[in-house]
């Protein structure tokens, strides 16, 4: 009895030994897990906030106010007729306004700098103050114009002041001009709204999103009218019709190898075949929707083909059990009750389409459009290629723009993704 009880205390002193030694591995690995959960959370709240830091600012622009002359002396027109304001001299009359209300500028070198604090639109500011108010012809008006992107960058961070003269964005002068500006409540922050109405531009105040927001919402229309149809014929016919052989075999490993293919590789065929082949234009929603419809048709594909796997054999059993034909039953019950599914892939897939930006500068979706496409075979941009031109200027508002773009797309992004969430819970039925 000795003997059997010393070995049975020692087998359970083992057996207590490995399991400390598993649990305390399991503790460990739990750790692990959650130091790396933590780390990428953290990781991704710094990136959040550097790009909320940097972009908050474009949401807001720098107005200044000006007492102009609009008359025959300073426009150099004797009307405002509106074939008469084409040829005014709005540019002159800012000057004079400018000189009026800093008389030390003197200098020819700080007239130019005084001329530099504001933007080259205060000039369309005035021409459509004309256009609308014509009666305001030979009268002094105060008008609120837009300011230069310098001028806008030092009104918001007020940045530089600690720095040698040569060394900041703008002269000792200048800040004192603007620094008048502000004690007589002649300068003040307003929301940019032209950053969504306007298009883009070399001005760094005057650049807007709206071309960008067009074109990207014209690719996405053509990218789901072709992939969500087709994708979603290719999954009922491999999922219900196709027989089972070598053939469908082939397909399937192949459209499940092009959802792992570099979207660039897709930017180089719709070269090589869209363009060059069938000759169609660069730059145009179209070529980027059939490029972008490429790249999404194997995830819908695959969501779809999941989607309807996920209706139960039941359903198709009752429907052919009481008469149905094969095509009524797949068009009648399993594509409605698989569409919840196949709605939150097509989603999903442009959601991924909306943020790509290789595929597109291949097919030349990279020019400079100022104007706002109203076609799908207008040149445009979208909106990555746009963050992607203004991340190469090198003027500090554009910085501003970029990370506000970054910011309107993750909110795009965001949003289809919730409606994806959305979706699967309202229309999903649980089985």
């Amino acid at each position: 009895m000795n003997a059997s009880s010393d070995l049975h205390t020692i087998t359970r002193d083992k057996v207590y030994r490995g399991l400390a030694r598993r649990y305390r591995k399991e503790k460990i690995f739990r750790l692990f897990g959650l130091i790396s959960v933590l780390f990428g959370i953290a990781c991704v709240a710094v990136l959040f906030t550097d790009i909320f830091s940097k972009g908050i600012g474009a949401f807001r622009q720098t107005w200044v106010k000006i007492e102009v002359v609009l008359n025959e002396e300073t426009l150099g027109v004797p009307s405002a007729a509106p074939e008469e304001l084409l040829s005014a001299n709005f540019d002159g009359a800012i000057k004079k306004a400018l000189q009026a209300r800093f008389p030390d500028a003197t200098e020819r070198k700080d007239k130019k700098d005084l001329n530099a604090l504001l933007s080259s639109a205060a000039a369309d500011t005035l021409r459509n103050l004309l256009r609308s108010e014509p009666g305001k012809f030979n009268s002094k008006v105060s008008v609120w114009v837009l300011a230069d992107d310098r001028t806008d960058t030092f009104f918001k961070h007020f940045r530089g002041l600690d720095l040698a003269e040569n060394e900041r964005i703008l002269n000792d002068k200048q800040i004192n001009w603007i620094e008048q500006w502000i004690a007589a409540g002649e300068m003040e922050l307003r929301f940019n709204a032209g950053f969504f109405e306007m298009g883009d531009s070399r001005e760094p105040e005057q650049a807007g999103i709206r071309s960008a927001l067009a074109g990207s919402a014209l690719t996405l229309l053509v990218t789901l009218l072709l992939s969500f149809p087709i994708g979603v014929a290719a999954a009922v016919y491999l999922e219900e019709f196709a027989a089972r052989n070598k053939f469908t075999d082939f397909i399937e490993i192949n459209i499940n190898n092009l959802a792992a293919v570099p979207s660039i590789i897709y930017g180089l065929l719709g070269l090589a075949v869209l363009i060059g082949f069938f000759g169609m234009p660069r730059s145009v929603p179209l070529v980027g929707g059939l490029v972008l419809t490429l790249m999404t048709l194997p995830t819908i594909i695959i969501s779809s083909r999941a989607a309807i796997k996920s209706v139960p054999p039941s359903i198709r059993e009752a429907a052919l059990g009481i008469g149905a034909s094969h095509m009524q039953m797949v068009a009648q019950h399993v594509i409605p009750l698989a569409m919840p599914g196949m709605l939150t892939g097509a989603i999903i897939g442009m959601a991924r389409a909306l943020g790509e930006t290789a595929p597109l500068l291949m097919i030349g979706m990279v020019a400079f459009i100022v104007d706002v496409p109203h076609g799908i075979t207008d040149a445009a941009t979208v909106l990555p290629v746009q963050i992607f031109l203004w991340a190469d200027s090198p003027e500090r508002a554009f910085v501003e723009r970029t990370s506000a773009t970054i910011m309107v797309l993750l909110a795009f992004l965001v949003l289809m993704n919730a409606l994806a969430v959305w979706l699967r819970n309202k229309l999903e039925r649980r089985w």
